[in-house]
């Protein structure tokens, strides 16, 4: 297998040195991390329910159902130690690695389900531990066993972690015990062993499979404890390798000895079956009581750990954020300790969590799934931030990924449905607080990766089809233009890019320092307003010579702004400057759209938009489709688009109407037209009197080259004035918006 994977021992850094000594004082791999994941492996179904498997399915039945379930915890295993390896994990163990890789929300919403299980988790196992009790000594209160036991483990707990792990060692000395006694035992008397035959009328494979596997899930037991261990990118992959070696080997050995000490009826009506074929019986019953023991002690020492690192991380609600304490020079969470105690008390006063069971078992699975997602997107990915010194390829993180999810439906595709529907309620939850992290997560990495791919798909000369907006708004101050901003969001929302720009005026070089300022202030506002806009802020001698230098180097790739979209220039001394830059806009091949804001009026009711048919270039074909976007916005949903074209006489009405709805239905827009006789008026007179009472107008604007623009310009200006708010629309040359 050493092609598959292998571990690197790169040297360490000072800084890696000194955080080893810091926590010189922690547990070790054998204690921290072998002992309480070998003891959760090792648990009550291998007492209860492998005579059962082996029973049903037979002896080659069961080695495969143990090598197929091992395989998927096997590829688990390797992704965690793959994210153990690459940065220190904190306490918090799972919940940690998810959250550094794919964002609070996620590792939030596994977080919180993962807690609650291992808290309920405890209830089960001190309630399994009693019931052993009471039938094996009759006449007692189980309830009171339970609880009694629930709160010994706790103090247990509370008291140190160390001392729960010398603990652990007890129990572990019990459990080899009790498999010393079943090796050194024989053949339960009088009966034909099964051994390698095939049981008739038996359950159904992955029936048996979907009872067996949570044998195999205590990985994460280890993990859980990182908070506690001296060394956790070494501990965790030494440890929790070894525990589910040593797991897999013990599950590959008894369904060997049991299969040729018992018969079929035994291994599938005896739950301890086991005690009848062992050299001492009692041993196996101690092993019973020391697996649910262990198992319960294993979940009052990680659910509190978790829920330390999420109040620490601000996910629960800030009331709750002295849940975050620690106490002692290992910042154990005694706090956190005695609210899961009371979380357990709850859940064993209540007794029978049948129900709720298969719930808790998906959540651990569900954290085995993400984990492996987490692995195999960072390798996928090769982000040059992940540099785990234990390295796997992302194809087996991905099977484990799989694997875990087809075992969640084997088991219980109910259960699996619920426990989803609950991790996605919690992951909206925390996306609606908008939750501030100081690390990075894979998810800009996954964005970069779809925009690489993605950018070198896009061809640089746009085609119709493709076209989308892709707006340059020079707003200077968004505070004083938001209009534009306003207008170009709509016109982008979820079909396009809009960017925010403004220039800083310098006549002695670049000012970085006010540069940085004023894009900051630009995106606190467009949060404040949530817009989604990229920002860009250049400096320059003067504004023309800046937007012009952003036009002409802004964007990455064929992603360039087609569209720049300006405030209409007021100010006469500067006129000549603003139109010269507009005809350079064109030779850049850039449709503009200058916006002249009515003040007083704004955009008025958002009910109609006035489009004037003029003809020039594909100015025409442009205005239809921008009129067309701001219709499909939420604001401007009811508005009506009216077309509209003046002809000299009525001579020509009729056939101006009829080509001006062939036109409409080629641009597959609805649209009212409307064509107006001029009887020797001029324009400008026909404009007002049939706009005066549009929310906004489109007008064409002749191409520069042809005239005068700042002549021409001026003289617009003045043959629009107290319209309302109108926008001048100039198409990019050789581009047919017509196709669009």
């Amino acid at each position: 297998m050493k092609f598959l994977f292998k571990q690197d021992s790169p040297p360490q850094t000072s800084d890696e040195s000194k955080s080893v000594d810091a926590q010189s004082s922690g547990l070790g791999t054998f204690g921290g991390v072998y002992t309480p994941s070998i003891l959760t492996i090792l648990g009550v179904i291998m007492y209860l329910r492998f005579g059962w498997v082996v029973g049903n399915v037979g002896l080659v039945g069961s080695l495969i159902i143990v090598t197929l379930a091992t395989s998927i915890t096997f590829l688990t295993s390797l992704s965690v130690c793959a994210i153990a390896t690459d940065k220190v994990v904190r306490v918090g163990g799972a919940y940690y690695m998810i959250s550094r890789c794919l964002g609070i929300e996620v590792g939030g919403a596994v977080g919180i389900s993962l807690y609650f299980a291992q808290a309920l988790s405890i209830a089960l196992y001190t309630i399994g531990f009693a019931e052993s009790v009471v039938q094996s000594f009759g006449n007692l209160n189980q309830t009171y066993i339970a609880l009694a036991t629930t709160i010994l483990v706790a103090i247990l707990a509370v008291t140190s972690a160390e001392v729960a792990v010398k603990a652990q060692y007890v129990i572990m000395g019990a459990i080899v015990l009790s498999l010393l006694s079943l090796a050194f035992g024989g053949a339960i008397p009088d009966v034909t062993p099964q051994g390698w035959s095939i049981p008739e009328n038996g359950e159904s494979f992955w029936g048996v499979f979907a009872v067996f596997f949570p044998a195999v899930t205590g990985i994460m037991s280890g993990v859980s404890m990182s908070g506690d261990l001296s060394n956790p990118s070494r501990s965790i992959p030494k440890g929790t390798l070894a525990a589910v070696g040593t797991g897999y080997l013990v599950y590959m050995i008894l369904p060997l000895v049991v299969s040729m000490r018992a018969d079929t009826a035994t291994l599938v009506e005896v739950p301890l079956a086991m005690q009848m074929m062992s050299f001492w019986g009692p041993a196996i019953l101690l092993g019973v009581w020391g697996a649910t023991l262990s198992s319960a002690l294993g979940s009052i020492l990680a659910a509190p750990r978790v829920l330390q690192a999420l109040a620490r991380d601000g996910i629960l609600p800030r009331w709750l954020s002295f849940l975050g304490r620690g106490s002692g020079e290992n910042d154990e969470p005694r706090i956190g300790t005695w609210v899961t105690l009371g979380v357990a008390i709850a859940a064993v006063c209540i007794g029978d969590l049948n129900l709720i069971a298969p719930v808790l078992t998906m959540f651990f699975l569900t954290t085995y799934l993400v984990l492996n997602v987490s692995a195999s997107i960072e390798g996928l990915l090769q982000s040059p931030s992940f540099r785990p010194s234990f390295k796997v390829h992302w194809i087996w993180s991905l099977l484990g990924g799989i694997g875990c999810l087809g075992v969640m439906f084997l088991i219980n595709a109910v259960a699996t449905i619920v426990a989803a529907a609950i991790v996605l309620v919690i992951f909206l939850w925390l996306q609606q607080r908008e939750l501030t992290t100081t690390w990075g997560d894979v998810r800009q990495g996954i964005w970069m990766a779809l925009l690489r791919t993605g950018l070198f798909q896009i061809d640089r000369v746009q085609d119709a089809k493709n076209w989308r907006p892709n707006i340059l708004v020079f707003s200077g101050s968004p505070y004083k233009r938001w209009s534009l901003i306003q207008l170009a969001y709509a016109l982008t929302h979820k079909r396009g890019f809009i960017t925010v720009s403004s220039v800083v005026s310098s006549s002695s070089g670049r000012d970085l320092a006010r540069q940085i300022h004023l894009e900051n202030t630009i995106r606190e506002q467009l949060n404040k307003q949530h817009v989604q806009a990229l920002v860009r802020v250049v400096t320059a001698p003067n504004p023309f010579e800046g937007m012009l230098q952003l036009v002409e180097a802004y964007g990455l790739g064929p992603l360039v702004p087609n569209i720049i979209l300006l405030g209409d220039r007021e100010q006469q001394s500067r006129r000549d400057q603003y139109c010269n830059m507009i005809a350079q806009l064109h030779e850049a091949k850039r449709s503009i759209m200058v916006l002249r804001e009515n003040a007083e009026l704004g955009f008025r009711q958002f009910q109609r938009i006035d489009v004037w048919w003029g003809g020039m270039q594909d100015n025409g074909g442009l205005m239809l489709l921008l009129a067309h976007m701001l219709r499909s916005t939420i604001e401007w949903r009811n508005a009506q688009i009216y077309l509209k074209l003046v002809v000299p006489n009525q001579a020509g009405a009729k056939d101006a109407e009829t080509n001006m709805n062939a036109i409409l239905a080629k641009f597959r827009i609805s649209a009212v037209t409307e064509v107006i006789v001029g009887n020797n008026r001029s324009f400008e007179t026909v404009l007002h009197e049939s706009s005066r009472d549009a929310d906004i107008i489109f007008l064409g604007m002749a191409t520069p080259e042809k005239r005068d623009f700042t002549e021409y310009y001026e003289q617009m200006h003045a043959r629009t004035s107290n319209l309302p708010t109108i926008m001048y629309v100039m198409a990019a040359p050789d581009f047919n918006f017509a196709e669009v």
